[in-house]
């Protein structure tokens, strides 16, 4: 990190510093238990770690970019509280007697931000995008499997697909219909709307201060009808410790915290448990570690497992996660029906690591490093701004080091990390993550054609029998031939050991307890799902005098 001179900054530190002061609400004294009235009005902050690189998610292809796109454009269809298909965009849709054909219809009077009419030419024109070759978007493969598409009127989208799909209901929930009338003549790719947008859902953007924030104001047509809170407002806070210190000191109401956080700090601090409530769920993804199968040595399944032996995922669970993890042994979320119990994880082996490394032709020279032609086994691990996976990556490097392989790590600021690196396939081995669909498909992550630049093969991972099994869990109807598919798929990959299964984290939420109409417990489908329902009393607000 990089810190410039702070003298010529000290007075407008102070300012900001009485803004703030100034800003806070009287909440030492205010009981958090009393009941509220729902009403609308008021502002909620939150931190991010990394910025947004691109508003359109079909080209920005990150979690920053997406959890703001989200706000700001609908899909066809959504998820409810419990999981299941609900109309968004669509009113209803219908499913032909063969299973190839879905007719949806279009809900009438929608309108975008400024004020055009949404209709189905914007859903047509959303699919011809997505499916264009010359737009670089790693999304395109689940929807070039539509044979045929129309709008034969402005209220109706039909889809024919080649062979039945199964995974084709979830693909629309998470297509962001984007407006014709304002990209009809841009090239998506490089366009101004990246940083500028127009949507359809419940806001729509005020602001973006490149590396501070990013801000959404509340959108009088949003096609769901108003949310309470008027003001949503993303800190760009890429320190989690920095966050963690302005939501103590009330300057943002939310934020993701770490189980240090969780379970030693919250239960030693009266203070804070008064006005900042906790929750706990466990997420829909996984960490890894992942390697450039196109790069020596990690071409070498031997060496992959060698590694995976030689990697403690228990100890990272503890002393990273404090215990608030789970071991896993496939791409998906324990507990689900895609989730295969057969398999274990690698268990932590150093003397098999290292007959695996020597079976490879590594011996350890003088100086206790493997070694192979004369060439030491090193390699760099690449993560982002992230303390749990920067701490992930020591613990490993540590082990690692153990058996004789030489390690370094490097932490990347996320949009450079992205870019530079991910997109470019410009990297060693990886500490990362994958937030995954309800859908248990993952053509675009592991199918050997998902591997230009921008999709998400970045790996390089290729193996003939599971493109094979990923195809036909595509069009496979039968839930239950479709989990055997899954299984054997999880089954190979965990042999293959192109990435070494870390850790599933428990996402861990701290808000103030001035939000309120947070669901209770939590429903499946997480406690943002009813975002827009959450309201801030008026008398629990901030003293709105400034922007931060």
């Amino acid at each position: 990190m990089y810190y410039k001179n702070i003298k010529p900054y000290l007075l407008i530190f102070l300012f900001c510093s009485f803004i703030f002061a100034c800003g806070k609400d009287n909440s030492v004294n205010t009981n958090y238990q009393n009941y509220y009235d729902k009403e609308s009005g008021g502002r909620l902050i939150n931190a991010m770690t990394g910025e947004p690189s691109n508003l359109i998610a079909m080209i920005a292809g990150d979690s920053a970019s997406s959890a703001i796109a989200n706000n700001i454009f609908n899909s066809l269809l959504k998820y409810d509280e419990s999981l299941n298909y609900a109309p968004e965009i669509a009113e209803s849709w219908s499913i032909s007697s063969n299973q190839k054909t879905i007719t949806f219809k279009i809900r009438k009077g929608l309108f975008w931000a400024d004020g055009e009419k949404l209709t189905s030419n914007d859903v047509m024109f959303t699919w011809k995008l997505v499916t264009d070759p010359k737009t670089r978007t790693p999304y395109a493969s689940d929807y070039q499997l539509v044979k045929k598409a129309s709008a034969p009127d402005p209220f109706t989208f039909v889809v024919t697909y080649e062979e039945s799909y199964a995974p084709a209901l979830d693909t629309w929930t998470a297509l962001h219909i984007l407006p014709e009338h304002l990209l009809k003549n841009e090239d998506i790719n490089s366009t101004y709307f990246s940083r500028k947008p127009v949507g359809s859902n419940y806001y729509k953007l005020d602001g973006w201060k490149s590396g501070q924030q990013v801000s959404l104001t509340s959108n009088p047509l949003s096609i769901n009808g108003k949310a309470n809170i008027n003001n949503l407002i993303s800190r760009i806070i890429p320190d989690t410790s920095s966050q963690f210190l302005e939501l103590t000191a009330d300057n943002i109401d939310l934020m993701n915290i770490n189980p240090i956080q969780f379970q030693r700090v919250f239960p030693s601090r009266k203070d804070l448990r008064n006005k900042i409530g906790l929750y706990k769920e466990l997420g829909n993804g996984y960490t890894y570690l992942g390697f450039n199968l196109k790069k020596e040595p990690f071409n070498d399944k031997r060496v992959r497992k060698a590694l995976n032996f030689a990697i403690d995922k228990n100890e990272i669970i503890k002393g990273v996660l404090l215990g608030l993890g789970e071991p896993l042994s496939s791409p998906y979320k324990p507990g689900t029906r895609w989730n295969n119990t057969k398999l274990k994880p690698y268990p932590y082996d150093s003397i098999k690591a290292l007959a695996l490394l020597n079976e490879a032709g590594y011996k350890k020279n003088k100086d206790g490093f493997l070694e192979k032609n004369g060439k030491i086994l090193q390699f760099e691990i690449l993560t982002n701004q992230n303390k749990q996976r920067e701490m992930t990556a020591v613990i490993i490097q540590r082990r690692l080091k153990e058996i004789g392989v030489d390690v370094s790590i490097r932490v990347i600021e996320w949009a450079s990390f992205i870019n530079q690196f991910i997109k470019t396939g410009d990297f060693d081995v990886v500490v990362l993550g994958w937030s995954l669909s309800l859908d248990p498909d993952q053509y675009n992550i592991w199918h050997s054609s998902q591997q230009e630049p921008g999709q998400f093969n970045f790996l390089g991972y290729k193996n003939k029998r599971v493109d094979s099994l990923l195809e036909k869990g595509r069009v496979e109807l039968d839930i239950s031939k479709r989990e055997k598919i899954y299984h054997k798929f999880s089954d190979i990959l965990l042999d293959d050991s192109p990435i070494v299964y870390l850790y599933a984290g428990y996402g861990l939420s701290a808000i103030n307890k001035r939000v309120r109409g947070i669901m209770k417990p939590s429903p499946p489908a997480g406690i943002y799902h009813n975002s827009y329902d959450w309201f801030i009393p008026k008398i629990l607000r901030r003293n709105e005098i400034s922007d931060i």
